[in-house]
């Protein structure tokens, strides 16, 4: 079932738009601090949240690369994310702001 929806997304052409919902979905569940998230944005593979706490960033900062491995994997077992899409596929980067 969950390749029959991929292969919908793909021929509705809605893969990247989609992509991207679900990568911000993802930040929210994964890295705890939504409440403090003003903005994000994803750019070339690489996602970029702004918080309104500078401690919340200073927390997050060092533990930067284990929240992308978390938010990756967290996409992995959505059965709607299209990893392969050429527009937009999984995260390569985190920037906090």
């Amino acid at each position: 079932m969950g390749q029959a929806i991929q292969e919908y997304v793909r021929q509705m052409k809605i893969a990247a738009g989609l992509n991207e919902q679900l990568i911000y979905a993802a930040w929210d569940a994964v890295s705890g601090a939504s409440a403090y998230t003003v903005s994000k944005y994803l750019k070339n593979g690489t996602l970029y949240c702004s918080l309104s706490s500078s401690v919340v960033r200073s927390r997050l900062y060092p533990v930067k690369d284990e929240l992308l491995s978390k938010l990756n994997a967290y996409l992995k077992e959505d059965s709607l994310f299209v990893p392969d899409d050429p527009r937009v596929g999984f995260v390569r980067q985190l920037v906090l702001q």
